[in-house]
């Protein structure tokens, strides 16, 4: 189906068609635990955090490495981080992302008044603004797709998702929002095309998908 490419991102933002072959190190999720005792106060011990923080829990090591160095680079601007990667290294990044990738992630619940509409962007997207579907990479389920670096969704927090989703649409045209989704822009491109109302429903959604 030719409609169907990328909507989502995240999350916790997201997906990019510029993943390469990198020669990061391998993650230790033993020591990358005593590394995120400073994250645990916003991102939870386990990495299942309380709204609006992002759950990191169960979250592809490949997609969260590359948060971190876009973080720690100031690609991905996060203002709650700032300063709190400084001096870390290229193994200690990689240590974080190992550890939260082998946690297990607790679900969410979906607003039932949400549910069809949030369903049907996720599934098939929106034909007559050429959104496309979720599920291309980010699965049915929301699982995503770990070994090409697209984040897993399902579980999320709604509003953690909506911001995301709102942060790449105004990237797609002001550089002060999400822009490293990639030189492709296939996560601002989309969001470019939904509605505050479509954000809420497809969020919402998410929240809900185990």
């Amino acid at each position: 189906m030719k409609r169907v490419l990328i909507l989502l991102g995240l999350t916790l933002g997201w997906a990019s068609s510029g993943f390469a072959a990198n020669a990061n190190p391998v993650g230790d999720a033993a020591a990358g635990k005593s590394q995120t005792v400073v994250c645990s106060a916003c991102h939870g011990a386990d990495g299942n955090s309380m709204a609006p923080f992002p759950k990191l829990a169960g979250q592809g090591e490949k997609y969260l490495l590359k948060q971190l160095n876009n973080i720690q680079d100031d690609v991905r601007k996060v203002p709650s981080m700032a300063g709190l990667l400084d001096g870390m290294t290229e193994q200690d990044l990689a240590d974080i992302a190992a550890y939260y990738s082998v946690q297990t992630s607790t679900g969410g619940q979906t607003n039932p008044e949400l549910l069809e509409l949030g369903a049907q962007i996720y599934r098939s997207g929106v034909a007559d603004r050429n959104v496309a579907a979720c599920i291309a990479c980010h699965s049915p389920t929301g699982q995503g797709n770990a070994p090409a670096g697209f984040p897993a969704l399902g579980g999320q927090h709604a509003q953690y998702i909506a911001d995301q989703l709102r942060a790449y649409r105004k990237g797609y045209e002001d550089p002060e929002g999400r822009t490293n989704d990639g030189e492709g822009k296939i996560m601002r491109t989309n969001a470019s095309r939904l509605s505050d109302n479509d954000i809420e429903a497809v969020s919402s959604y998410i929240a809900g998908l185990k």
